[in-house]
């Protein structure tokens, strides 16, 4: 059973077992590829290094998938969430993206368009670094035990902020009203529904993020 973070000799100390460490890092790292700065195609005739997302099924979805045999992963790709568009029809901007890099100027679509082609690719590389470094701390343990200096604590943080956010709007969650409204409406789903497990894990993160804040308030 987790338990939340509490600041011992300087780090940050918690207790999350295999499956629940498993389940953060899967979920760091699917918003690490969505925000990810783009990198350039390959060469043609190239082949994919070991790791390509092409090589098989993602680990995260292996992890989860007996999850208290629920059978259901909480996926965060932007492909899941809405119907394939066919043919040569341009994909639209990734809604999720906005909650993590809102737009600078609402009145204004050219200027808020053009700062966000000024800032976004050094923000993205920074929340990337951030996501970066919570999974390598968290990967870092084979036990229960977890224990993180105050770089990787605050790179955490950030980076359960932005999974947050993440999951958040694939819930449609974007205001308080909306997280009573799902809670309300998931009691009268069967148990293995996955908006159910979907709103656990949110619920989950926020307990983990809070306790990790608490943490690390002087």
């Amino acid at each position: 059973m987790a338990r939340g973070f509490k600041r011992r000799d300087g780090r940050y100390a918690a207790k999350l077992d295999a499956v629940e460490r498993g389940l953060v890092v899967g979920l760091m790292e699917q918003v690490l590829e969505l925000i990810a700065p783009a990198k350039p195609d390959p060469a043609p005739g190239a082949g994919r290094e070991a790791g390509d997302p092409a090589d098989g099924p993602d680990e995260f979805d292996q992890i989860v998938a007996g999850l208290g045999g629920i059978g259901m992963g909480v996926s965060l790709s932007a492909e899941d969430q809405v119907p394939e568009l066919g043919g040569s029809v341009p994909q639209p901007r990734d809604p999720a993206l906005d909650r993590i890099f809102p737009t600078a100027n609402r009145q204004d679509e050219q200027v808020a368009a053009e700062f966000r082609r000024l800032t976004e690719d050094g923000l993205r590389s920074r929340k990337a670094a951030n996501l970066s470094t919570a999974i390598a701390a968290l990967s870092g343990f084979e036990d229960q035990k977890i224990s993180l200096d105050q770089q990787e604590a605050l790179a955490l943080l950030v980076a359960l902020t932005d999974v947050r956010l993440v999951l958040g709007e694939r819930l449609e969650l974007r205001a308080d009203e909306d997280f009573d409204l799902l809670e309300e409406k998931s009691r009268s789903l069967p148990g293995d529904d996955p908006a159910v497990y979907a709103l656990a894990v949110y619920d989950f993160l926020t307990w983990l993020q809070e306790t990790l804040a608490h943490a690390l308030t002087p």
